[in-house]
């Protein structure tokens, strides 16, 4: 089966066809932000201090609960890319169906686990009795509604991997505009608290996750989605869980990492919980450029490698590593300088906005950092090479991160000890992530040739004609990959 042309990465200027690609992806990141962060505003204007610290501190719990299935889906998007790229529509179609079955479990996994786990989590993180009834309220109608959080995703990740980051687009634009709509009605006409300030944002990410699944079975392309094909396929979830379950792993020990830094935050009181979470919606839009061009990446150099283009994979590696940094630092620089005004959007407090400001003037400037390590994790994930993005984080982001703040809080007690643990661990995590692009390739060139030889020739030894073509494509594609390895990262 064909499809058409119009979706591909692997064909005409490197540099149009990712910003194209990436424009989408950073207008759909920039609507879900906006309806994340409409939450916190209008909580905070009509509710209150206390109501806002609940919403506000949501995002390290949610993010700890979706991040393992949302990771394995962009893993699964991969995949999909890989096989597209290389117009093996066969498995391509048996790879969406299992990644779509994957999301139905695992949503059904997840309202269940929320709804059971969230009290007892809260009072894990030390979130103040103050603020505990507004929070369980907030997290339980969340993760009533989470597999329509999940199925989005899974949808939005099959939908770009095939090139189309267009349609996604479109949909969280709807979901953005019901999201505001229903939090001025149910929180700030009515009145009716925190549960219904998640009710809007469950609601809306339910009409984005029916309008891409309407793309997808309405779709006469070879990426359609066939309800009565949902199934797991053996090899196809091997691919999946082998490619996705790295990013999972790492999204689920990024998350721990924070909810002990949330816990830390919370010790410093609501006020400071409010104005760390003021922060955090603000950083949510920082992050955009930083995620677009990371999740462009991935796609791109997983569609040219399944396609055998590594001249398009090494211009493009560049390409997006140099327009993420550059963004990134731009906008880190803007926040900034106008903190003490985007803080106050969602606080007329003054502690709350101080707290807030704090943290933005400690992190922002190393934006740029942020945004090198993550362009890093997309291409090895790109690259089929999950495993390293996964290890750094872990050991970087996680372990490291919070050894710090643990030691460094028993002496200092004081909140900016927190702040500087991320520009700290940003900072570690690039300079491994270079090392390891610029070096550790160089050391195995040699013995991963011979290595990729050895395979060739047991594909000889199969008597297989086009497997035998099909390896010989293979081992000098990823010979080629080595060398544009030791080349890439100049930026």
């Amino acid at each position: 089966m064909e499809t058409k042309q119009k979706t591909t990465l692997t064909q005409g200027s490197v540099a149009r066809g990712m910003l194209l690609f990436a424009l989408p992806i950073f207008i759909s990141n920039l609507f879900q932000q906006l309806y994340n962060a409409a939450d916190s505003l209008i909580v905070g204007n009509f509710l209150g201090g206390e109501a806002l610290a609940a919403v506000g501190s949501s995002g390290s719990l949610i993010f700890l609960l979706t991040g393992f299935v949302n990771g394995v889906s962009l893993g699964a998007g991969v995949v999909v890319a890989r096989y597209f790229g290389a117009k093996d529509w066969d498995r391509m179609r048996r790879t969406i169906h299992t990644t779509v079955a994957l999301g139905l479990v695992a949503g059904v996994g997840l309202t269940v686990i929320g709804v059971i786990l969230t009290p007892q989590i809260l009072r894990w993180m030390g979130t103040p009795d103050d603020v505990l009834v507004n929070s369980i309220a907030y997290f339980r109608m969340y993760f009533i509604g989470s597999i329509a959080v999940v199925m989005y995703n899974v949808g939005a990740s099959i939908l770009q991997s095939v090139g189309d980051s267009k349609s996604p687009m479109r949909y969280l634009i709807a979901a953005s505009l019901i999201n505001i709509v229903l939090d001025l009605i149910l929180v700030g006409w009515l009145r009716m608290g925190v549960a219904a300030a998640a009710f809007a944002t469950i609601a809306s990410q339910t009409v984005s996750a029916v309008l891409a699944f309407a793309k997808l079975t309405r779709s006469q392309e070879a990426w359609a989605v066939h309800w009565s094909e949902v199934k797991f396929d053996g090899p196809s979830l091997k691919a999946v869980i082998v490619q996705g379950l790295p990013s999972g792993i790492q999204n689920s020990v990024i998350s721990i990492a924070n909810v002990i830094v949330q816990s830390n935050i919370n010790s410093f009181g609501a006020q400071a919980m409010a104005g760390c979470g003021a922060y955090s919606k603000v950083e949510g839009f920082a992050f955009l450029p930083v995620t677009c061009f990371a999740m462009a990446l991935a796609t791109f150099v997983s569609q040219n490698v399944g396609a055998g283009r590594p001249d398009r994979v090494k211009k493009g590696m560049k390409f997006g590593c140099l327009c993420s940094v550059l963004m990134a630092e731009v906008v880190g620089a803007t926040i900034y300088a106008a903190s003490p005004w985007l803080i106050g959007a969602f606080s007329r407090e003054a502690d709350v906005i101080a707290f807030g400001v704090r943290q933005a003037h400690t992190i922002t400037l190393f934006y740029c950092l942020l945004a090198f390590s993550h362009c890093c994790a997309g291409i090895l994930r790109g690259l089929g090479r999950p495993v390293v993005p996964m290890m750094v984080m872990l050991a970087v982001w996680c372990l490291l991160r919070i050894t710090y703040i643990t030691v460094t809080l028993h002496f200092i007690r004081d909140i900016g000890v927190v702040f500087w643990a991320y520009p700290l661990t940003w900072s570690i995590s690039s300079v491994l992530f270079a090392w390891y692009i610029l070096h550790s390739v160089i050391l195995n060139r040699f013995a991963y040739k011979i290595s990729l030889s050895l395979d060739f020739v047991l594909c000889i030894a199969h008597g297989n004609t086009h497997e035998t073509i099909r390896c010989k494509i293979h081992v000098s594609f990823s010979v080629h990959l080595y060398s544009i390895f030791n080349n890439s990262f100049s930026c």
